[in-house]
């Protein structure tokens, strides 16, 4: 199995956890009363619960299914005494960070990050307990993939690309009174595709070729939340913004010599990433159906 697997598991967590707060920020409405309007279109509205109804058929049963899957993963690590250490989550979301993140990319917040990788940490334990790797085996994968556990010190950035200094300056003072960096980079930033991100380019680095080195040097001097002044840039003068810094670790074998086996074991069992394979166990029933919807 490929690591990004595991994050297609936590991606699809963090739409779980947007689909569950509309749902149940809408009950509440729908229990006062349905008739009450969430849109006005001329003469016509949009109730609650029409807007309720349609949110349940779209992703009813797919937001339960996950809610489920989370519930057997927590049971079935307690009834296995599986756990997953603070470390692990850490370097797990460091590593994910570095390789794949963006400032838009994900949950808001750390804790609900953390939360998200346990989850996924724990479902892998739970489908590899039984499967024995070799330490000769695992060794061979740490020198053979040394690079995933080398990470470079990385700097998750935001950028305003303008065309003159003039108009650089002119960003800036409006950054010192308070203007947000977000919104003028989707209005003023002639980088379409980091503008539509609202300035958003992810985690950089010195490796990163697609990223001019005087970009990666601005970052350097910058603490989180802080801009520069217009920095030289091959189509005109970009402002650099940084949200997050994430210093250089090379992790030891040993460090990593669990999730190397994990990832041997599911590569050798060629399964899905799943809670499914669970449901028995657990003596799931749910709204939706029967087993041959499991």
């Amino acid at each position: 199995m490929e690591k990004k697997q595991l994050w297609y598991v936590i991606a699809g967590l963090a739409m779980l956890n947007v689909i569950t707060l509309v749902l149940l920020l809408v009950k509440p409405a729908f229990l006062e009363g349905n008739k009450e309007s969430v849109a006005e279109i001329g003469r016509e509205t949009i109730s609650r619960q029409e807007w309720l109804t349609e949110l349940e058929e779209r992703y009813g049963e797919e937001t339960l299914r996950d809610l489920i899957d989370q519930e057997v993963v927590k049971q079935m690590a307690d009834d296995y005494d599986i756990k997953v250490s603070d470390k692990a989550v850490d370097r797990e979301l460091t590593i994910y960070k570095a390789m794949y993140s963006s400032a838009g990319n994900g949950p808001k917040t750390e804790d609900k990050w953390k939360q998200q990788i346990k989850y996924s940490l724990l479902l892998e334990e739970l489908l590899t307990k039984d499967v024995k790797v070799s330490e000769e085996d695992m060794k061979a994968y740490y020198e053979q993939n040394n690079s995933l556990f080398d990470i470079p010190a990385s700097y998750l950035l935001s950028q305003i690309v303008v065309e003159t200094k003039k108009e650089a300056d002119s960003a800036v003072k409006e950054l010192k009174e308070g203007s947000s960096f977000a919104a003028m980079a989707m209005e003023r930033s002639t980088d379409e595709f980091s503008a539509n991100q609202g300035g958003d380019i992810g985690f950089i680095n010195e490796e990163d070729e697609l990223v001019a080195p005087q970009v990666v040097e601005a970052a350097k001097s910058l603490k989180p939340e802080e801009w520069t002044g217009p920095v030289k840039v091959e189509n005109g003068y970009a402002i650099i913004y940084l949200h997050e810094r994430l210093e250089g670790k090379k992790y030891a074998f040993e460090e990593v010599k669990n999730q190397i086996r994990r990832q041997i074991a599911l590569e050798q069992m060629d399964i899905p990433v799943s809670a499914r394979a669970f449901w028995n166990d657990a003596e799931v029933s749910w709204f939706y159906g029967d087993s041959e919807k499991q």
